[in-house]
């Protein structure tokens, strides 16, 4: 069965891409993502295979 691993990251609105890029080049998929805990900003969930 796969394994995942799992990460939180917050999102700078002007970067939005260029952070997510990096996280892909990495290896993380997004799962979604959220308003910040304050209400400000955002928060992406992502998950990669674990290995």
């Amino acid at each position: 069965m796969q394994q995942w691993e799992y990460m939180t990251a917050p999102l700078i609105v002007h970067a939005t891409k260029q952070i997510l890029d990096n996280f892909g080049e990495e290896g993380w998929e997004l799962v979604q993502v959220i308003p910040g805990p304050d209400g400000n900003g955002l928060v992406a969930y992502l998950k990669r295979p674990k290995g």
